[in-house]
């Protein structure tokens, strides 16, 4: 609902069946008019959360971890400043449920509760217009990449999830790097109304072949959870899909499955390292450590025992993070690995500012890459999922 809308420019806007194909510009400058706003820009942030990019040649792109704009991006809040122009601009959050889409700035004379209540109105609905377009519009694709995708990351890329999702109670936020050439990392996540299912997977090698290795396992885990089937029975479909469709290829994984009223955390790791649970902003070391199961596929069907199901409870505010060996297995300058111990170091910096889960994911996918003395021999996936009680 838009309060304080005075008129009926906006009610003939969302109306009118042939807006819904106008390109987003145009839906911006008449959504603004119609509440009364000067002036609103649309920003998007780039594939690697780098930077805000305009939707408009008339702006330059801010960068994310040096500007208001960014600021604003980072901790999903009102930023206002005084504009060049005169007025003010404020920088509103665009968020499509739990999924950080990137900035508004609206430009007016001055702030008022009604123009802030106009502009929060405003920054919803493009959320929800950029979510439903950008799945068929390339042109927001384009703007949000900064170099040449790989085919196989563009491949893979294409079945992946949104990058965040979550309620008031559950968050599940993923980043994947190196963006552009990924090869058989990938994540997956989706929520019920009373559990969150999320998955991370590394595909053997780094090529095509490792993308839809991939995307065979991807699809397959979601078709036995959209049938409703129990974690270990989604486990067993992976295994035969792959063992069935690509005989010579295998896959590693962690499969979770989080109770959101209880917090009971299931889970299966098929040939994969060990999640981390993070409680209080420490590491509780060794918290899920258990014998790791063969990969998916073929050495499924060679193992001597049928696969375990583990289960863990987590307090409130618990985070987990699942990752790729990728990750640890990142080159320090003397040749030496990055390591789990150094990691799990990074991740209690990373999560000690109190940010947002997606926030703080962000900071450690780019403390880890933007080390000099750190370089990527592979894939490197990170997944962290946080739990509150209904209750708290």
């Amino acid at each position: 609902m838009i309060p304080d809308i005075d008129g009926g420019l906006l009610e003939e806007f969302l109306a009118d069946p042939g807006n819904l194909a106008l390109d987003l510009s145009t839906a911006v400058a008449r959504c603004s008019r119609a509440l009364g706003l000067q002036h609103s820009v649309v920003y998007l942030v780039d594939l690697q959360q780098r930077q805000l990019i305009p939707l408009t040649d008339v702006a330059s792109p801010l960068p994310v971890d040096d500007s208001l704009a960014g600021w604003t991006y980072r901790t999903q809040s009102l930023r206002v400043e005084e504009s060049e122009t005169g007025g003010i601009t404020a920088w509103l959050p665009l968020v499509d449920n739990a999924e950080r889409l990137g900035v508004l700035a609206v430009h007016a004379p001055s702030l008022t509760p009604v123009s802030l209540r106009r502009g929060r109105a405003l920054a919803a609905l493009l959320a929800m217009m950029i979510t439903s377009k950008r799945a068929y519009k390339d042109s927001f694709v384009r703007l949000t990449r900064t170099e040449r995708m790989q085919l196989p990351a563009e491949m893979l890329r294409a079945f992946l999830p949104p990058r965040t999702i979550g309620t008031a109670h559950v968050v599940s936020t993923a980043v994947l790097e190196p963006a552009y050439e990924i090869g058989g990392d990938a994540f997956d996540h989706s929520l019920t109304e009373t559990t969150l299912c999320a998955t991370v997977l590394d595909a053997m090698g780094h090529d095509l072949a490792s993308g839809l290795t991939s995307a065979v396992a991807l699809a397959a885990c979601r078709n036995a959870r959209r049938s409703g089937a129990e974690l270990p029975e989604l486990v067993r479909c992976v295994d035969e899909a792959l063992a069935q469709w690509l005989p010579d290829r295998f896959c590693t994984g962690v499969f979770t499955q989080l109770d959101l009223a209880t917090g009971v955390l299931r889970w299966s790791n098929c040939g994969h390292p060990t999640p981390l649970l993070i409680r209080d902003e420490q590491l509780m070391v060794d918290a899920m450590v258990r014998d790791a199961d063969p990969p998916m596929g073929l050495p499924s069907r060679l193992a001597s025992r049928p696969r375990q199901t583990h289960e863990i409870v987590l307090e409130p505010g618990d985070r987990v993070l699942m990752y790729t060996d990728g990750v640890t297995e990142a080159r320090r300058r003397d040749g030496g690995e990055f390591g789990l111990e150094l990691f799990a170091d990074y991740v209690i910096r990373a999560m000690a500012g109190g940010e947002l889960p997606s926030e703080s994911l962000r900071r450690l996918i780019h403390s880890i890459i933007d080390n000099k003395s750190n370089r990527l021999q592979d894939d490197a996936t990170i997944l962290m999922l946080q739990w509150w009680p209904p209750t708290a």
